[in-house]
């Protein structure tokens, strides 16, 4: 007994170094913009697994380049909530977990073999907490420290600097990462020289932009750019 006890407490300690090293790290991050992110670093060691090389492109902005058309696609696209949210938008999260139960629910009545596709409700917040520090593993146990990373970052950040890191370092294709790379590759320019409708067009890629990657002009891209340049202007920037 008294031994489990010390493993426990060993445990709970080890968590505890853990979570100041992570707060250490977003804290460092309000005079220094990260290097690379986890999901960048894995992404790397699978482009260089699969073809013995990596492509990479990446720039940083600062956040006075980044044009304000962007950030207003960004977060109507993304996360509307985002300039008033503590990091977690609660109703989307409650959202996304019921009808991911439902198609659970559905996979199982037609014992399918695939597993049913995963809706996020994830926050911009949330998405910098995942690809600065976590895996692309779905288990409770990472949820969990998403969740914690995300109230460190909202803590210890403001939401313009999360705003400016998210850009910067989000992936727009393949070993595309960031608003300036992504400028210009798809339309031959510097991010800060964009306007509406190529902002939303990037905007629209996020949540899946290697398969948006191969059609960035197809129907669905601009049609979707369309809605979103319309909701651009009710974006409220931090």
């Amino acid at each position: 007994m008294r031994h489990a006890g010390r493993l426990l407490a060993v445990l709970a300690l080890a968590v505890l170094c853990l979570q100041l090293w992570f707060a250490g790290r977003i804290a460092l991050m309000n005079v220094l913009a990260p290097q690379s992110t986890s999901f960048q670093r894995s992404e790397a060691i699978r482009l260089l697994g699969e073809r013995q090389q990596v492509a990479w492109a990446q720039a940083w902005v600062d956040d006075e380049q980044l044009p304000r058309t962007l950030k207003r696609a960004v977060i109507a696209s993304e996360d509307d909530g985002f300039a008033e949210h503590g990091g977690v938008d609660w109703d989307a999260l409650k959202g996304a977990w019921q009808k991911n139960e439902k198609a659970q629910a559905r996979a199982e009545a037609r014992k399918a073999k695939r597993p049913p596709k995963v809706i996020g409700g994830s926050t911009i917040t949330q998405q910098l907490a995942k690809n600065l520090f976590l895996s692309g593993e779905r288990t409770l146990l990472r949820k969990g420290q998403e969740l914690i990373l995300t109230l460190m970052l909202e803590g210890l950040l403001s939401k313009q600097r999360i705003l400016e890191i998210y850009l910067n370092s989000v992936e727009w294709g393949e070993g595309l990462f960031g608003a300036q790379a992504a400028a210009r590759h798809y339309f031959r320019m510097d991010v800060s020289r964009i306007g509406n409708f190529e902002a939303a067009r990037l905007a629209v890629m996020l949540p899946a932009p290697k398969r948006f990657e191969r059609q960035p002009g197809s129907a669905y891209v601009m049609g979707r750019a369309a809605v979103i340049t319309g909701r651009m202007n009710d974006a409220q920037l931090p």
